[in-house]
């Protein structure tokens, strides 16, 4: 998979999960404040989304809270939703960890990300490393699962109040 400072650029994929190939259509989007307007035109006819943000990036991790998460089930609700931290390599990191230490932070933690998908209403929250490809299939393979297999719609309550 590459990234592009464009607006959104498209990668192929193909995947297998047992026997079954899927082949993956990935729009990798800008998420410059510049592109709020425009970002959203590529969101339609998606069947899930991968929202992602470093483990090294607190900042990044809240923005997944605060901006992406709101933005997609704005625009798309009812599309199921992973939350992926990116650069696992980097979480132990000796420099990495100073850099953020002289910041009063530190890493996200596996439970932080878990969390946040649990609170936020995510399908799952994932880990992978692009760079050492650490759990980088099974990034895709959630991904076509949850697409595949999208959560149920929840059951409206038949109950009456009056005032």
């Amino acid at each position: 998979m590459t990234w592009s400072e464009a607006t959104q650029s498209l990668t192929w994929a193909l995947n297998r999960i047992g026997d079954e190939p899927y082949t993956l259509g990935l729009f990798d989007t800008a998420g410059q404040e510049d592109y709020d307007r425009l970002r959203p035109l590529s969101y339609p006819q998606t069947d899930v989304f991968l929202v992602c943000f470093s483990v090294t990036s607190p900042a990044s991790f809240e923005n997944v809270r605060e901006k992406w998460f709101p933005e997609v089930h704005h625009h798309c609700p009812g599309v199921p939703c992973l939350i992926v931290g990116t650069q696992v390599d980097l979480r132990d990191d000796p420099s990495v960890r100073e850099k953020l230490a002289k910041q009063k932070m530190s890493p996200v933690r596996k439970e932080d990300g878990e969390r946040m998908a649990k609170d936020l209403g995510a399908v799952k929250y994932v880990e992978c490393s692009a760079l050492t490809q650490f759990k980088l299939k099974d990034v895709f393979d959630e991904a076509i699962v949850a697409a595949l297999e999208p959560p149920a719609p929840k059951k409206k309550s038949h109950k009456c109040l009056v005032l």
